[in-house]
């Protein structure tokens, strides 16, 4: 749910004929048109690989996740343009660049198991249900846990469970994961999160005080130590909930 740096607006192309990915659903393709298509064609193209995203596995993710069906009905015309969207409740759906960038970075195998800290719309969460074995997604405000699992259970996606709650404290009891994503802005990497992460695994995090440019992190865990790396300058929305101080 990233208030991007990057802006842009683009046009539709000729559709092309996609592959479904892990943890997908022939529902899906009842969702999509030859328009929608062509749109995520155009996005992946132009947003995703002319930006230097590299990994085949995330891009023919970006491929197929259909965008549109996450936003709000009177954003949809605007779901593979190259800017976040508001969702309602304060939140949004990430720029699609930052989606594929954090997912590549994490380094998601199809054998991992991932945690997301902020569902939103639900879209990040699925775009790395076509790379891991399962996810498990933590979403704070209520509406949207719901709105986001009605989503993906829609779509068919049936490795991204969505529940509602305080990701601070992350999913303790489906632990450790091999990659943690956390869309909101924290202003200290979440000592649960560092306990859960795996041996080996990596997080992924910005880090910063709201409203304010923050810097995205990746969180590194090996040989039982922890070792972080500021990767880019981001703005995110906060990450809310009760927690010690």
């Amino acid at each position: 749910m990233v208030k991007s740096l990057v802006r842009g607006v683009f046009s539709l192309s000729l559709a092309v004929l996609l592959t479904a990915g892990a943890g997908s659903s022939l529902a899906a393709s009842s969702f999509d048109t030859p328009a929608t298509v062509a749109a995520r064609e155009k996005m992946v193209k132009e947003q995703i690989i002319d930006r230097k995203i590299e990994d085949p596995r995330v891009i023919e993710a970006m491929k197929s996740v259909i965008r549109h069906q996450y936003v709000p009905d009177d954003r949809k015309a605007d779901a593979y343009e190259d800017y976040p969207l508001a969702i309602g409740s304060g939140q949004t759906i990430s720029q699609p660049y930052i989606v594929a960038y954090m997912s590549q970075l994490a380094k998601i195998q199809d054998t991992d198991k991932v945690l997301e800290v902020g569902s939103g719309s639900g879209y990040h969460g699925s775009v790395m249900a076509k790379l891991g074995k399962e996810v498990y997604s933590i979403e704070i405000v209520p509406e949207l846990a719901e709105r986001s699992k009605k989503v993906v259970a829609d779509l068919g996606i049936t490795n991204l469970t969505i529940r509602q709650g305080d990701g601070y404290f992350g999913w303790a009891e489906k632990g450790p994961f091999q990659a943690i994503v956390v869309t909101a802005a924290a202003e200290h990497v979440p000592p649960p999160l560092v306990q859960q992460l795996a041996e080996g695994g990596v997080m992924i995090i910005p880090v910063g005080h709201p409203f304010v440019t923050q810097m995205l992190v990746m969180v590194e865990k090996k040989d039982g130590k922890i070792t972080s790396k500021e990767l880019m300058p981001v703005k995110f929305v906060p990450l809310t909930g009760n927690r010690p101080q």
